[in-house]
């Protein structure tokens, strides 16, 4: 009887922590990459060989993933090996990411302006971003750009940038305004950290000179004709990202966070500090409809200067609004629109778009009183189309037409790369 109760013991405890013990990963493969390298991908992955299989894991590479330039669509399976192995499969849609981008737009002088860039997003099969553009805008300009967020580890990353940007700008004094020829010429190095699967940091600093030269319209003997500046600047910024991708839908919650410090060799253009913050939220509604709206919340320095940083613009917050037709030191700007799929097959999508933009500043060295003041307030309701491929990164041709409904409104055509937020 003994005999018969120790046996019976022994196999239901050797059953019992045979069924209680871990599923380990056997192995971790990586299917359907080209160019991607499966060395990056296991790299940046939750799961290892070795580890307990875990579906929340597994949930967080696939959407770490689909997040990267490189990656059309993503997802896992799971198969059984031997004994309490099990092997996971990522299963990855590319992306084409050797993408040229090409912009034309009217300049405030009504002249015939373009950008042209070439930009490749996974370089060296690691989601490394380099490339640049060519900006005609009355006068040239041009940039270069590297990001590796992956660059040391899955936490750890690098972004390095140069500019030299040429344009005409209004600016805005006595209830009139002058065209400036406005140069900027910029060299930037920040570090780049995630924190966790949503938190991510950036850090650095910018070596930067602003030169003001005046062309034309009103003058002021407060207002200098000529500036050349030197400045540094310290950024941080913050986000939080809880997006999840399926080709040209998103869904979820992202909040990001600017953060600046700028001093300044001249009293004409003093120190300051800036930041604003993002609020961007998507909602899936059916199959083919997308609700989307982002609201900025942002704040300087409050001096009473017509070189303010804050602008009104077409390509920045207000479509229909006009090419910085404004400044101020303060801005709360909400843009909401639904998105809904007209048409789509293969690799193409055709997307319609209803929108209302609106926003209000605060006026250089004025009070939270001018974010109310009628004058301040534009709203500009439109419509617009998303010609997308789906399998190539960012490749959305958006054309928006918007009409102002507040007093002495434009309305106008915007055409752009990437939807507008």
């Amino acid at each position: 009887m003994k005999k018969s109760f120790f046996l019976v013991l022994f196999f239901g405890i050797f059953a019992y922590n045979g069924f209680c013990q871990d599923k380990i990963v056997g192995d971790l493969k990586v299917q359907g990459n080209k160019k991607i390298k499966t060395a990056f991908v296991k790299k940046i992955a939750l799961v290892k060989a070795g580890s307990v299989l875990d579906s929340v894991a597994m949930e967080k590479d696939i959407r770490l993933l689909k997040r990267l330039p490189s990656v059309a669509h993503a997802y896992y399976q799971v198969f059984y090996s031997h004994d309490n192995e099990y092997n996971v499969f990522y299963n990855i849609e590319e992306n084409f990411t050797i993408i040229p981008s090409a912009n034309i737009y009217t300049s405030n002088e009504g002249e015939f302006a373009y950008r042209l860039g070439l930009y490749e997003f996974n370089l060296l099969g690691r989601n490394m971003t380099f490339g640049g553009f060519y900006q005609k805008d009355i006068y040239s300009s041009y940039g270069i750009n590297f990001r590796a967020p992956f660059l040391f580890s899955r936490k750890f990353g690098l972004a390095i940038n140069h500019q030299d940007l040429t344009t005409q700008e209004p600016v805005f004094f006595d209830n009139t305004s002058a065209e400036y020829k406005y140069r900027n010429t910029s060299y930037e190095v920040l570090g780049l950290h995630q924190i966790n699967f949503h938190n991510r940091i950036e850090a650095g600093i910018n070596y930067f000179s602003e030169d003001y030269e005046y062309k034309s319209g009103a003058t002021n003997s407060a207002v200098p004709l000529a500036l050349n500046v030197k400045k540094l600047l310290y950024k941080f910024i913050y986000e939080y990202n809880n997006l999840d991708y399926d080709y040209q839908y998103v869904k979820g919650f992202k909040s990001s966070l600017n953060f600046q410090y700028v001093t300044s060799t001249s009293d004409e253009l003093p120190e300051f500090v800036i930041g604003w913050n993002d609020f961007i939220y998507y909602a899936r509604l059916g199959d083919k409809g997308n609700w989307a709206s982002r609201l900025r919340v942002g704040f300087s320095t409050n001096d009473d200067t017509p070189f303010a940083p804050f602008s009104v613009d077409n390509n920045l917050n207000v479509r229909g609004v006009g090419n910085i037709i404004d400044r101020g030191t303060g801005a709360i700007v909400l843009n909401t629109e639904y998105r809904h799929t007209l048409y789509e097959k293969g690799w193409f999508s055709l997307q319609g778009n209803a929108f209302v933009d609106a926003g209000t500043w605060r006026n250089p060295g004025g009070d939270l009183g001018d974010f109310s003041d009628s004058q301040n307030i534009r709203v500009y309701p439109g419509v617009g189309l998303r010609f997308i491929h789906k399998q190539i990164f960012n490749a959305i041709f958006r054309i928006d037409y918007g009409i102002g409904v507040t007093p002495d409104a434009t309305k106008g055509l915007v055409f752009g790369i990437g939807q507008y937020f």
